[in-house]
């Protein structure tokens, strides 16, 4: 690991598992005399109730969070199934306030978890589940499924999942049986040198991801990779790409699988 992908590992720690975040803190201090300045010119001029409440971030971003992995990878697969209008549509995992909504703003959606969700969620329809177990009486269940960035944390016991090192082929076997023949799995997981992560994620070469769904019967038609930054590209699947995917520390990989008779 070179020195910037240390530093980076170093402020996500802080920032996210911590919630000391340098960056934000700084940038807060930078913008106090740009606040106190506003607020005084505001006063002079107002007479009615106020009261503080600095939001000293604000000036700093854009008008909506779109380099971020999450995303690009959201919106890309829900204006799939909504071109592909399948009959029936399932989610494993995937982000309920991104992905599922998106997808529940204009079809039926049926999502399973290894959490609980408590909300009722219109066009949601919601089961917990441990998919590193098989789904009993669910064989082709459905001719469109979904898994967005989720499979890479299963068995890693992180989001209260029995741990598994083999969490991640367990999972992936038990969803491709959910699937009818020629139906199709967008499965998005992060790629590059393969290893794990313990207990954040596992990150996969994909030539291993798509040799695992091919003994699962899924053949990968596409393979999208979207890098830092919102970076997209629909890649050829031939093995000198995938080798030098393989060989990158990190991206994300959004696969489109189909499954065979």
């Amino acid at each position: 690991m070179n020195l910037r992908a240390m530093i980076s590992r170093a402020y996500w720690l802080l920032s996210e598992q911590f919630g000391v975040d340098p960056r934000k803190m700084l940038r807060s201090l930078a913008g106090l005399p740009r606040y106190l300045r506003d607020y005084s010119r505001f006063r002079s001029g107002y007479s009615g109730r106020l009261e503080f409440l600095p939001c000293l971030q604000d000036w700093h971003e854009e008008g909506g969070a779109t380099k971020l992995e999450y995303f690009w990878q959201d919106l890309l697969v829900a204006r799939k199934i909504f071109e592909a209008r399948p009959q029936r549509h399932v989610d494993i995992g995937s982000r309920v306030d991104g992905f599922v909504a998106h997808v529940a703003s204009f079809r039926e959606i049926e999502v399973f978890d290894v959490r609980p969700i408590s909300a009722q969620i219109p066009g949601v329809k919601f089961r917990q589940a441990d998919f590193m177990q098989p789904a009993t009486g669910m064989s082709d269940y459905c001719d469109s499924l979904s898994c967005l960035h989720a499979l890479e944390h299963f068995g890693l016991g992180r989001y209260g999942d029995p741990v598994d090192p083999q969490g991640f082929e367990r999972g992936l076997a038990n969803m491709a049986a959910l699937l009818k023949p020629g139906g199709v799995f967008y499965l998005s997981v992060p790629i590059g040198a393969g290893r794990v992560e313990f207990n954040g994620q596992r990150v996969l070469e994909p030539q291993a991801i798509i040799r695992l769904a091919r003994e699962n019967a899924l053949l990968a038609r596409e393979l999208t990779v979207i890098r830092h930054g919102g970076r997209i590209e629909t890649m050829g699947l031939d093995e000198a790409r995938l080798c030098d995917l393989a060989r990158k520390r990190y991206a994300l990989g959004l696969f489109d699988f189909v499954r065979h008779a």
